[in-house]
């Protein structure tokens, strides 16, 4: 093949020509990388696990985790749904054994006796 610039003689395998650096028809033929998505579901799941909205945070870092895998977000967000993920479960663990120990505190104290025993 030659160059359709300086006329030289270069590889057909050639992207650019070695002597003057303009594209060849090969460089016109290759397609340019298409860039990731952003997997924006997945942070406003970590940032709302944070901020203790943890049902809606646990299931819009569920869909995160789950649109990481696709093609076209390359894995993006992945680290951020887990975190989601294992935040909400903690807070709403912890919330859970706050409201049933205050609970039962509220009952024995309803039931007169004194600082829950």
């Amino acid at each position: 093949m030659f160059c359709k610039n300086c006329g030289k003689e270069i590889n057909d395998e050639a992207v650019v020509c070695p002597n003057c650096g303009v594209a060849t028809e090969k460089m016109a033929q290759t397609s340019a990388p298409v860039p990731a998505q952003k997997n924006t579901i997945a942070l406003v799941g970590f940032i709302l696990s944070i901020l203790e909205f943890n049902v809606i945070a646990l299931i819009l870092s569920i869909i995160g985790l789950t649109n990481s895998r696709k093609p076209e977000y390359n894995g993006d967000g992945k680290g951020f749904a887990i975190a989601g993920i294992i935040i909400s479960c903690i807070t709403t663990v912890f919330w859970i054994i706050i409201f049933a120990t205050c609970g039962s505190f509220v009952a024995c104290a309803a039931a007169g006796a004194p600082y829950g025993y």
